[in-house]
């Protein structure tokens, strides 16, 4: 289990990480990076990562 929510975080900060260099890379070409999106947008990826791994866990366990 252990093993399993390392390497789900690693994933989880990883997604975090390329949306939040992805929205402001596209605002950037806008001209205008609204900062409380990029927060939200990054951190709505990490949950939706986590969640994700915990799917693909439960999934593990049935088969």
């Amino acid at each position: 289990m252990k093993k399993w929510l390392q390497a789900a975080v690693v994933q989880a900060v990883k997604t975090v990480a390329q949306t939040a260099v992805a929205t402001i890379g596209t605002a950037a070409v806008l001209d205008n990076v609204n900062w409380k999106m990029v927060f939200s947008a990054s951190i709505l990826a990490g949950i939706l990562s986590m969640l994700t791994s915990v799917r693909d866990i439960q999934t593990e366990r049935r088969e």
